[in-house]
């Protein structure tokens, strides 16, 4: 996430957010997102 804030020229990433989705039985997938900002 660090790295994609840092190609689109932001400095800091705010609102961070976490899901979860059951992918098959047993198993499920994480996601993490967050909003990429230029603080001065």
């Amino acid at each position: 996430m660090k790295e994609q804030a840092r190609q689109m020229g932001a400095n800091a990433i705010i609102c961070i957010r976490f899901s979860t989705s059951a992918v098959a039985q047993g198993t499920a997938g994480l996601y993490a997102y967050g909003t990429a900002v230029r603080v001065e």
